[in-house]
């Protein structure tokens, strides 16, 4: 329980700091949220990936009459449902929308929200963890809400910020450097090392009463090190000693919560086939990966998969990697309809053009498709054999010409 002077000195001091003016790159997705909705409107993303920033945008934009606090000051630690009257006390009742940082860190916090919300309140929300905001939106909120998953800077974004124009040498520095905004500021690893400590032990490992934080953490490094790459429970299991395959689902399963890893599953028509075959793991940013790998630091092609992943990840459609005799890494659905299949490579070339070449091929006749895409770091061609045609396009040209119409 907190006292009423404390949550009122942590409103003041978080009110004065975000009302200040600040130059700060406009996030794309902020044009997805409309003030005039009834709609609470919850932001999920990893730790550090702008969320605040979002927040401070959007009050930009509102009245100035509004209600903000973040739920990780240390000031208000240990804050309760019991506390939220007199956080209402604190806001008084001139306020006109409510913006909450991190709240996923008060359990029970969606019945104060939706208190809200029947009293006609605009409310914005953040948190850092998919699963435990799902499961409080699925039962109180439920057709109450409108979810926004935000993700590091955009190439676009990343531009904006860095004050670099669009060129095959921009592109190259945002592949290698990622999005993290503080990262970028001034380009330290440790921002990142330290970013993935605080989710490993702070956001997992404590939150899910996790003892053997050493093994999380191994395993943890070990699929950052491998992305583009597959995995299973079992393989993970028997590498690192762990006693049950459960207990590997969990940790991947809260990796992911945490908007850290993904996994991407193989594609079948059977459901129980998807979920028993090996996945292939990509992290969240490419820059995190570089600076968390025990295993690569510049090959480009495995993090331009991981670009491509994370681009495609962004939209509303299904992915899956194909693999029968040879592999095509994704297969995009949109509802029941296979819409693209892509090959990532950084350059191709005569060493690498038959596998790449047959692993696309071998998908297209699958899903009876007569296009496909190869995504190059530069490279623009056209090949056409028979009745199909491979596309072969920079990922900056697909991304312009393909993905912007399905975020």
């Amino acid at each position: 329980m907190i006292l009423r002077e404390e949550i009122a000195a942590a409103v003041e001091r978080q009110r004065n700091v975000v009302a200040k003016g600040f130059a700060l790159t406009k996030r794309e997705a902020s044009s997805k949220m409309k003030p005039s909705s009834t709609h609470i409107e919850v932001i999920t993303g990893i730790r550090r990936c702008g969320k605040s920033t979002l927040m401070r945008q959007l009050i930009a934009e509102t009245s100035p009459s509004f209600s903000y606090l973040n739920f990780e000051d240390p000031r208000i630690f240990g804050f309760e449902i019991s506390d939220f009257p007199k956080l209402d006390e604190v806001f008084g009742e001139e306020a006109s929308v409510y913006f909450f940082d991190e709240i996923q860190n008060v359990p029970g916090w969606e019945v104060y929200v939706r208190q809200l919300h029947d009293r006609g309140e605009k409310v914005y929300v953040t948190g850092s963890n998919a699963s435990l905001l799902s499961s409080e939106l699925g039962t109180r909120l439920t057709g109450r809400h409108l979810s926004h998953e935000i993700f590091p800077f955009s190439y676009t974004e990343f531009l904006d910020y860095s004050q670099l124009p669009d060129s095959p040498e921009s592109f190259q520095e945002y592949l290698l450097s990622g999005g993290f905004p503080e990262y970028l500021r001034d380009r330290n690893p440790e921002v990142l090392q330290n970013l993935l400590k605080d989710i490993v032990f702070r956001d997992i490992a404590i939150r899910y009463g996790i003892k053997n934080t050493k093994t999380l953490m191994d395993i943890t490094l070990f699929l950052i090190s491998n992305v583009g790459k597959t995995t299973s429970f079992n393989s993970l299991r028997k590498t690192f000693e762990v006693g049950s395959p459960t207990t590997v689902s969990d940790y991947l399963s809260w990796l992911e919560d945490a908007y850290l890893l993904f996994f991407l599953p193989r594609f079948s028509w059977s459901a129980k086939s998807i979920s028993k075959n090996p996945k292939k793991v990509y992290c969240i940013d490419t820059g995190f990966a570089r600076a968390n790998s025990l295993s690569f630091s510049d090959d480009r092609g495995r993090l331009l998969e991981n670009l491509v992943y994370i681009l495609l990840r962004k939209t509303k459609l299904d992915l899956y990697y194909f693999k029968e005799r040879k592999e095509c890494d994704f297969v995009v659905f949109e509802g029941n309809r296979c819409k693209w299949l892509i090959q990532v490579t950084e350059r191709l070339h005569s060493d690498n053009q038959k596998r790449e070449m047959d692993g696309l091929l071998e998908a297209m006749d699958f899903f009876e498709k007569s296009e496909g895409f190869i995504l190059t770091l530069g490279q623009r061609d056209r090949l056409d054999l028979g009745e199909k045609t491979v596309h072969i396009l920079p990922v900056q040209d697909f991304l312009a010409s393909y993905i912007v119409g399905n975020f």
